[in-house]
């Protein structure tokens, strides 16, 4: 199996973008209805510096390692500071190259720059029911199924169910008669007994 890299997107992606994005039968898991202008791709790409306090969301270009080949895309969307959480969705552009276990090799790196890097408290995804690639995929990394939004995305003259599965980053439990000081020094108990 090829290794994959997870990179920032640079201006030379820009064709990949535009082909991605102005693709009608990614729309369904992107939740996009319009084209995408060159200029608007253009612009957003030069925002793609900003961090994920900044501009709330991030995404990566996933990368074959040895030949920088694109295959896809992993975006953090919809941030939400206070709460510690965010939105997760991947895309593997091309037919031929899903089921090769890029999405996956995508996904634990993604978990691990959430949880050991932004220091999150959750990653959720939304899934549609009949998504049975995606729901297998997240499942395997320990998403958990909390509910199903019914009739909440409309394809053509039906609507389809959505499910929303959550990964919760579960802290390691403080010593029994540490007092915790402060909740940003999670990990820093102090020595004095409880009165």
């Amino acid at each position: 199996m090829k290794t994959i890299k997870l990179r920032a997107l640079e201006p030379s992606d820009l064709e990949f973008l535009y082909q991605v994005e102005n693709d009608a039968n990614n729309w369904l898991v992107s939740q996009t209805n319009q084209l995408f202008s060159y200029y608007t791709l253009e612009e957003y790409i030069s925002q793609a510096h900003l961090d994920l306090y900044t501009a709330k969301q991030q995404r990566w270009v996933i990368c074959e390692k040895k030949t920088n080949e694109r295959l896809g895309f992993i975006d953090l969307f919809d941030f939400d500071a206070r709460n510690r959480r965010v939105g997760v969705g991947i895309l593997i552009a091309e037919e031929q190259n899903r089921g090769k276990g890029y999405a996956s090799q995508a996904l634990a790196k993604i978990i691990e720059y959430c949880f050991s890097y932004q220091n999150l408290h959750q990653i959720y995804a939304n899934i549609i029911t009949d998504n049975d690639a995606s729901i297998s995929l997240f499942s395997k990394f320990g998403f958990q199924k909390t509910g199903v939004k019914k009739d909440w995305i409309q394809v053509g003259n039906i609507y389809k169910d959505e499910a929303f599965f959550q990964l919760i980053n579960m802290p390691p439990t403080p010593p029994p008669k540490g007092k915790l000081i402060s909740f940003e020094d999670y990990f820093i108990f102090s020595n004095k007994k409880d009165s």
